[in-house]
């Protein structure tokens, strides 16, 4: 019969729902701060043992053009490279490296070990190196 059986979307019934289904829920976990910052100095030692970090003044173009910004990253001889800025990133620097592709743009507060491991190279401005150095003390 129908008894106890409160509607026809119930498990048991032809058409009905799923008994036990699938829980929709994040299985992500947070790492402690004192693993993430040693994560983060392991990827940066790893860089600096291989010789693939640059260092350079500022990271500012005085317009948005990505073709400008090419010429100067053939220069230095990059085509996979992570670029860290200071706290303020270069609106037209950023604008213009935005279309290159295997080239990342992250300001200081954005650096992470996931991206400095994916790229090749670590171009760091001096403004990133000294917040570096003064997160780390």
């Amino acid at each position: 019969g129908r008894a106890r059986h409160h509607s026809a979307r119930a498990p048991q019934f032809r058409g009905g729902g799923k008994a036990h289904g699938p829980v929709v829920r994040s299985h992500e976990h947070e790492l402690p701060k004192k693993v993430r910052a040693l994560g983060l100095k392991h990827a940066l030692s790893a860089k600096a043992k291989s010789a693939s970090i640059i260092i350079v003044d500022e990271l500012k173009l005085t317009e948005a053009k990505t073709k400008a910004l090419v010429a100067n990253f053939e220069t230095l001889g990059l085509t996979n490279a992570l670029v860290i800025g200071g706290a303020e990133l270069d609106q037209n620097f950023k604008l213009a490296a935005t279309n290159i592709p295997n080239i990342d743009v992250l300001p200081i507060q954005g650096i992470n070990v996931y991206d400095i491991l994916r790229r090749g190279t670590l171009v760091l401005s001096k403004a990133a190196v000294e917040a570096l150095e003064e997160r780390f003390k």
